[in-house]
């Protein structure tokens, strides 16, 4: 059996919240259940949110909620070296290929494109308005990004047309970078959900894996670091099962063999459609604290509040 090495990887672009505490107590719980070893990684690769006083808080909050993982955080963006020798791995294979796409492009191309085209240049100049969360899901999936609605997020995605995949274009600053996909069909087993097919390349299209302004993305990042890291249980919200089988496919292309389990668990959700972020300050942790509330009440609350 393989050893197990899971990981706890939240985004120092906010404080933490309810929602990232049922993360947090199921991977502790699950991993250690299985003898298992966790790492802490701060998945800091937006340099234009990230934040050093969001990282302190971090893990400030986790040890206060008595979360200790084995060994010092690692942080993404210490790891650029390791980034551009898998990038240059694929390019070397013909693999990637310059993008001067922007998401509003992207999402023009699709069959809402007109209408959802408006409503992105409508929202450069307002404050967000209840198509938030729909429109922000489409954005999402428009760089092929997890969405907020769960399992069945998939079917609602954006493909990436292809537009750039045979432009040749140069890679230089202003352009993304995405890498090729196979129509390939990837099975794998979510230890909650069962048996799953996902076609990556139906999905979302060819993977973006730097942005236009410079940053690696999450899709490339995770993968990178999970295949590196040698994480073998991957832990996360239902939001990102549909991110499985296109790491699974990079992760493969990178020269991973043997994928790992995957385990999604549900959310906390404030309504039927959407989770909740880290804007929710009612359900922030360091509010919590502040109203007296102890570390074993805040998980108990996060815990009671999961949406089945």
């Amino acid at each position: 059996m393989r050893a197990i090495i899971s990981r706890f990887a939240p985004a120092p672009t906010g404080f933490l919240h309810l929602g990232h505490i049922v993360n947090a107590a199921t991977v502790w719980r699950e991993t250690r259940a299985r003898g298992g070893r966790i790492l802490l990684r701060i998945e800091d690769h937006d340099r234009q949110r990230s934040r050093p006083e969001f990282e302190a808080a971090i893990l400030e909050d986790l040890a206060w909620l008595g979360f200790a993982a084995d060994g010092p955080p690692v942080r993404q963006s210490e790891r650029g070296l390791i980034y551009e020798d898998a990038l240059a791995r694929l390019r070397a294979r013909g693999l990637v290929y310059a993008c001067a796409c922007s998401r509003a492009d992207i999402a023009e191309a699709g069959p809402k494109g007109p209408a959802l085209h408006a409503e992105i240049a409508a929202r450069r100049n307002r404050r967000p308005d209840p198509k938030g969360p729909a429109l922000h899901s489409e954005l999402e999936a428009a760089n092929c990004r997890p969405g907020p609605f769960g399992p069945g997020v998939g079917d609602a995605e954006l493909r990436y047309p292809g537009t750039c995949r045979d432009r040749g274009l140069p890679e230089k600053p202003g352009f993304g970078v995405r890498v090729r996909l196979e129509p390939t069909v990837e099975h794998f087993v979510d230890l909650r959900h069962g048996a799953q097919a996902q076609r990556p390349s139906e999905q979302c299209g060819d993977l973006l894996i730097r942005d236009r302004e410079g940053n690696w993305t999450y899709q490339f990042a995770a993968t990178v670091d999970d295949y590196v890291q040698g994480v073998t249980l991957v832990i996360r919200g239902d939001d990102l099962l549909v991110s499985a089988g296109r790491q699974i496919q990079l992760a493969r292309m990178l020269g991973r063999h043997e994928p790992p389990e995957f385990l999604h668990h549900p959310l906390i959700m404030k309504s039927s459609d959407q989770k909740l972020s880290k804007s929710d300050r009612d359900t922030g942790i360091r509010e919590l604290r502040a109203a007296g509330w102890t570390s074993t009440q805040v998980i108990e609350r996060a815990l009671s509040m999961v949406s089945r």
